[in-house]
């Protein structure tokens, strides 16, 4: 007992000394600090949009899948075994995974050498980046699994590690143009693409970088994400003999997304920076908001308040009034719930300026449908498309046959495209367990 009071006063005694000793460098840290002041303050700097690319299931280009928007033509197919990417299990595993799936519909990259189509080993082949993604490659890690159980772990590439990182996408891209400025990955599902373009707005914003390639890219149709996006029963399953009919916004008769792939990359500028050089500007990034609701993991608040939270610092941050929007680009995925949070949100934030009809609402989820990650910048950049040479037209949300009582009072364009003046536009994202607001554009300069 004596020894073991002796070591216990030893260990008290040490104790008070360095929580001493402690407190006298925490007080000099102080005290130097305070001599320096705060940091200088500078005014935020105007970021704008200079540059597009857009690789969607309507085809690659920015030209491309405009001109298929337009036309009315549709994205989604059905999908194959062969579509699986499971080429190193036998024929028999393929045609049972194929089977047990519930959900057999897809937007795929049209790939190969003809005008519109995705050439991979073109692009392949050959000062500041923020680009993001979903998932990492979900089919190598299958593939990885298979080479264990064959207990063939020296075939293993030694490539598997790079090949499943998320920051290896704005890697390659800043190794490949020298780019050695910021260089940042997002990694928070359907809201990615939208926090890589607001993250990269604000390194510019804030002198970190004068230019950002930023953006986000998915190819996330293999067997195991389907086939675990089924199981969390979020994917479609009325429609797999009618894959057209499968992606419908705010439709009475929705009941899932459809899985799909791409990338929607931009250039962002400092205004300054762009009109000195004389930059073709497509529009200005004016307001970012982001929230979470706090709530589920994969369900929305019903009462909206992520959603209503997000864009309402995004309009303050923009200095615009909710009645100066003229249209939103809805996320609208085609979910029972979130497309209708969505609705109502919308509704609580513009008010009147909504239920009157004056605020144009559409979803182009038909035609391209979910990525993911970053199908919101897809829809960001269809915005920006509008806002410019293509600005008095409204896409439509082309397979809404019958929309929901919630949707009615809106100025709601379902089944066709129509004419609208466009200065102020608005895009939403409702993500997985985070709900956030695109930047708010405008087209004066």
């Amino acid at each position: 007992m004596k020894m073991w009071g002796f070591g216990n006063g030893i260990h008290h005694y040490f104790s008070k000394i360095r929580r001493q000793h402690h407190n006298q460098l925490l007080g000099r840290l102080f005290s130097s600090s305070a001599a320096f002041g705060p940091p200088p303050s500078r005014p935020l700097r105007r970021v704008v949009v200079t540059g597009l690319g857009l690789v969607t299931p309507l085809g690659c280009g920015v030209e491309t899948t405009w001109k298929c928007l337009t036309a009315g033509q549709c994205g989604v197919r059905a999908i194959t075994p062969e579509d699986l990417k499971m080429d190193g299990f036998d024929k028999d595993i393929q045609l049972l995974t194929f089977d047990q799936l519930a959900s057999k519909v897809a937007a795929i990259v049209p790939c190969g050498s003809n005008a519109g189509e995705f050439n991979e080993a073109l692009w392949l082949n050959s000062k500041g980046v923020s680009i993001g993604a979903g998932t990492g490659s979900i089919c190598d890690i299958l593939d990885a699994s298979r080479i264990i159980c064959e207990k063939r772990l020296r075939r293993l590439s030694p490539f598997f590690i790079p090949r499943i990182l998320i920051n290896m996408a704005s890697g390659h891209v800043s190794m490949t143009y020298g780019f050695q400025g910021p260089n940042h990955a997002a990694v928070t599902a359907c809201a990615t693409g939208a926090h890589s373009i607001g993250d990269a707005a604000r390194m510019i914003q804030f002198g970190d970088a004068d230019v950002m390639v930023a953006g986000g890219t998915e190819a996330s149709i293999d067997a195991l994400s389907i086939a675990g996006f089924c199981r969390s029963r979020a994917l479609t399953t009325k429609y797999n003999s009618v894959p057209e009919e499968a992606s419908r916004p705010f439709d009475c008769g929705r009941d899932g997304f459809v899985i799909a792939e791409g990338s929607g990359i931009m250039v962002l500028e400092e205004l300054e920076h762009a009109q000195r050089r004389g930059a073709k500007i497509y529009a200005e990034l004016r307001g970012y908001g982001m929230s979470g609701d706090a709530y589920h993991i994969t369900q929305p608040h019903a009462d909206g308040r992520g959603a209503i939270l997000a864009m309402t610092r995004a309009l303050e941050q923009s200095g615009l009034h909710p009645n100066q929007v003229d249209y939103i680009n809805a996320h609208a995925t085609s979910t029972p719930l979130g497309d209708a949070v969505e609705a109502n949100a919308i509704k609580s934030v513009f008010s009147t300026h909504a239920t009157s009809g004056s605020l144009a609402l559409s979803s182009t989820k038909e035609l391209y449908v979910d990525l993911l990650l970053h199908v919101e910048l897809q829809d960001l950049e269809i915005v920006i498309l509008l806002n410019n040479y293509f600005w008095s037209y409204g896409p439509s949300s082309w397979g809404s046959w019958s929309c929901g009582s919630n949707i009615h009072c809106f100025g709601y364009t379902p089944c066709k495209g129509s004419s609208v003046k466009i200065s102020n536009v608005l895009q939403t994202i409702i993500n997985i367990s985070l709900i956030t607001l695109l930047p708010l554009i405008t087209k004066s300069i």
